[in-house]
């Protein structure tokens, strides 16, 4: 992949990321734990993709 290419796969996943944080602390004040967890899994997972994109 290009320099190019991998620049905006991690903005994307760093996006991604931001949105999912947010979604996290929406959750936690509503109480949704099970929503909670679905959450902080996905996050996880993007946050490892972005790990490997750099």
């Amino acid at each position: 992949m290009n320099t190019s290419a991998q620049q905006t796969q991690f903005e994307v996943l760093n996006r991604l990321y931001n949105m999912k944080l947010e979604q996290i602390k929406q959750a936690s004040h509503q109480g949704h734990s099970l929503r909670n967890q679905v959450l902080e899994a996905e996050a996880e997972a993007i946050f490892k993709a972005l790990k490997s994109a750099r």
